[in-house]
C-alpha cells in the first residue's frame, strides 16, 4: 500500500516516514497549524530521495503563487484542497490531486469528470480544509465506479483504523496526517507503527 505522510514540518519526521516506506510527503503551504514556510520545506526536500512524491498542499491559491512555491520549495506533486475548477487543476504541469470532502453519496457526482491526475477523498471541512482528523462514512465509496481514476483516502485514518480503510476502499494510497500526532505535533513512533500497518496490507 502506497503511503502519504503530511503536514511534515521537520527533517525528522520526514526521514523517519521514508525510511519507513512512505511513498508520499505532504508540506501545507495553506492556512493551517502545519504550515511550512516554503525555503524550510525546500530544506527538507533536499533530503529525500528521487523517488518520493514530495507533494504541496494549496487551498484556493492562485496559480502564479503555486509556481513560485513550486520553484521556490521543489516540490512534484500539487495538491488543490480548496474550491478550485478542474480547469484550473489542469492548468498545471506536474501530477494534480484534487480534494474532494464527502459527507454523503452526492458528493461523488462531481469527481468523475475533474480533470486531475488523483483525486483524494477526505472527510468534511471544519476550520481547515483539511486534516481534521474525522473519518467519513466509508460505504459512501466502497463499491463506487471512479471510472480509473486513482484514490487516495484521507480522514481520520489511524494505527487502529488503516487496514479496515484500505479493504473496504481499496485506494491507491492512504493519506494520515492527525494520526500520527500527538499533541499536534508529529510522532516518529506513530509514524512508524502506522506504516508497519499500512504497508503489508497487500
Amino acid at each position: 500500500m502506497n503511503v502519504k505522510i503530511c503536514g511534515i514540518r521537520a527533517e525528522e519526521e520526514a526521514l523517519c516516514a521514508v525510511q519507513n516506506g512512505a511513498k508520499a510527503i505532504g508540506f501545507v503551504f495553506a492556512d493551517s497549524k502545519r504550515k511550512i514556510d516554503p525555503k524550510n520545506a525546500r530544506a527538507i526536500i533536499d533530503k529525500l530521495p528521487e523517488d518520493v512524491w514530495k507533494v504541496g498542499v494549496f487551498v484556493n491559491e492562485t496559480k502564479e503563487r503555486i509556481e513560485e512555491i513550486v520553484r521556490i520549495s521543489g516540490i512534484n506533486v500539487i495538491q488543490l484542497h480548496g474550491d478550485e475548477s478542474s480547469e484550473f487543476a489542469a492548468s498545471f504541469q506536474l501530477p494534480v490531486i484534487k480534494a474532494f470532502s464527502i459527507k454523503g453519496a452526492e458528493d461523488l457526482a462531481a469527481i468523475a469528470d475533474f480533470q486531475s491526475d488523483y483525486i483524494l477523498l477526505d472527510s468534511a471541512r471544519e476550520r481547515y480544509f483539511g486534516g481534521n482528523g474525522k473519518v467519513f462514512d466509508w460505504n459512501i465509496v466502497k463499491d463506487y465506479d471512479f471510472k480509473g481514476k486513482k484514490v487516495i483516502l484521507a480522514g481520520g485514518l489511524n494505527k487502529e483504523n488503516v487496514r479496515s480503510a484500505s479493504n473496504m476502499v481499496n485506494p491507491f494510497m492512504l493519506d494520515v496526517s492527525s494520526g500520527v500526532e500527538t499533541d499536534g505535533k508529529k510522532d516518529l513512533r506513530k509514524i512508524e507503527s502506522f506504516l508497519g500497518e499500512a504497508i503489508p496490507t497487500y
